[in-house]
């Protein structure tokens, strides 16, 4: 089942191995794209979509430095070097389009103020250009200031259209902006953004409505983490939370959902796989921790679509062969999942031809 193709939206993959989007901070000054990037994901094309690494809708929202951004036409430009790299090797390749919200800090910013749905901040310290320091503590959006960051989104999905990707996946994930709305920990709220589920899912619907209309729902992802608990993350219900959104995400009509079915550290627990592919009637996606037999079998059973594999895929650049003919799998050296340079990157040799 992993190697029958299937359409998701506009796209028709290949396979059902997909890259994870995975920070790896190695951008150039000015949240740019560079040659080494573009050699990264090159190196991983046969996978059946490619998905980047989170990419900044807006300056002043940096979380880890020497992330990429794509907000102004210096970086639509450098990114086209990845997509073109990409497509001549016939893959598949969306962006990740992200606000870091409370997750970014002044420091790496210089100064900016670091805001999010409500002034909560994440439990203990960052890194920084000026090293270890306390997270800030966010001031929360006006909701003028949630309108702008909307139309963000929108022209950052139209500016990765326009550096050649063939579309977007809406980071709603792991702690940041749109999740920061959408769980009650963080979200603190008491107006139109705050309290049920529905108005915490208001801004992550007006994002999706925005983008959607910018570059058309066939184009665009959604990744979802109701468990996971990285940067202070916490809802008091998480199962009610991805039955909510998995009905309602319905009417989007998006090229698919992409779903982590657990917590980093194991705090939170429960089934939200089974009920997104209960609710949720398109193309669904399986993250975190499956090797490649359970994602056959999860995808033979019906349980998902397709399934986009981390730390398997950062190590394996030809991950999809090795699958296939059952090969042994290089192992992924986690001291340098985000330091400068090729060691760690572009550097795991791939089976000999």
């Amino acid at each position: 089942m992993l190697f029958t193709p299937i359409q998701a939206g506009a796209v028709n993959l290949p396979n059902r191995i997909l890259l994870a989007p995975l920070t790896r901070a190695r951008a150039d000054a000015g949240h740019l794209p560079n040659d080494l990037m573009a050699e990264y994901y090159s190196q991983r094309a046969t996978g059946g979509l490619l998905i980047t690494e989170c990419t900044m809708v807006a300056p002043g929202t940096s979380a880890f430095i020497n992330e990429p951004g794509i907000y102004n036409e210096a970086q639509i430009s450098a990114w086209k070097k990845v997509t073109d790299a990409v497509h001549a090797k016939g893959g598949r390749i969306f962006m990740q389009i992200w606000h870091a919200g409370r997750a970014a800090h002044p420091d790496m910013n210089e100064g900016v103020e670091t805001v999010s749905s409500s002034a909560t901040a994440i439990e203990g310290e960052t890194h920084t250009p000026k090293g270890k320091v306390a997270q800030a503590v966010p001031r929360a959006l006006t909701t003028d200031e949630i309108t702008a960051v909307v139309a963000a989104y929108a022209q950052g999905a139209k500016n990765a259209i326009a550096a050649g990707f063939d579309g977007v996946e809406v980071h709603g994930a792991n702690g940041y902006l749109i999740d920061q709305f959408l769980r009650d920990t963080p979200n603190q709220r008491t107006d139109g953004y705050g309290g049920s589920l529905e108005n915490r899912a208001r801004f992550l619907f007006e994002v999706l409505t925005a983008v959607t209309a910018a570059i058309g729902a066939d184009k665009v992802g959604l990744r979802l983490s109701p468990l996971n608990s990285y940067n202070s993350m916490k809802d008091s219900d998480p199962l009610a939370l991805i039955t909510f959104l998995a009905d309602k995400l319905n009417a989007f009509k998006l090229a698919y959902l992409h779903v982590m079915r657990a917590d980093f550290f194991g705090v939170q627990k429960g089934d939200v796989l089974a009920i997104a592919r209960e609710k949720y009637k398109g193309v669904l996606v399986g993250n975190m921790g499956y090797s490649a037999d359970e994602a056959e079998a999860a995808i033979a059973a019906g349980k998902l679509d397709a399934v986009a594999f981390g730390t398997a895929f950062l190590a394996n650049p030809d991950l999809p062969a090795r699958i296939k003919t059952k090969a042994a799998l290089n192992k992924p050296d986690a001291e340098t999942f985000y330091t400068p340079g090729a060691k760690g990157y572009t550097d795991y040799p791939a089976l000999a031809a």
